[in-house]
């Protein structure tokens, strides 16, 4: 289940660190996993039609840290449609209970594809959705501005 690539981004997470994005549409959610205690802040700004920054702040298992950190390493200068795209692909992924999906989905996951293992595992699925959760509802946030 813990592949190279899960602890590599545990280890050193990327987008670690909540920062100011320096842009006008900024959204920010805090997520907590209730069965096992992880915790996420992420911030994100919008750059129009794009996502231009992802940052947060986090403890927990290794599993949802590493997980936020590929999802900042994917979404950061994605379209908005794309972002949806790749969190659904994510999810998908989750609720897949192990097997790997179609190469499309596969190829927009990237290194987010080694997490495929944690569907087999109910109890991880949270811990790995952890981050996307946050930053679905971080979205949310920043885009209720743009309406």
């Amino acid at each position: 289940m813990y592949q190279q690539v899960i602890m590599d981004h545990a280890r050193e997470a990327h987008g670690r660190g909540l920062k100011d994005p320096g842009l006008i549409q900024i959204g920010e959610s805090h997520q907590i996993n209730t069965t096992c205690g992880d915790e996420i802040t992420l911030r994100v700004g919008l750059d129009g039609t794009t996502v231009g920054s992802v940052s947060w702040e986090g403890q927990g298992c290794s599993i949802s840290q590493a997980s936020v950190s590929v999802l900042t390493d994917l979404v950061e200068g994605q379209s908005l449609d794309q972002a949806e795209e790749t969190m659904e692909a994510f999810r998908a992924l989750m609720h897949a209970k192990g097997e790997p999906l179609d190469d499309e989905r596969e190829d927009l996951l990237g290194d987010a594809t080694a997490f495929v293992g944690v569907g087999k595992y109910p109890a991880r699925i949270k811990c790995a959705m952890l981050g996307w959760s946050a930053f679905k509802d971080a979205l949310i946030h920043a885009r209720k501005d743009q309406a």
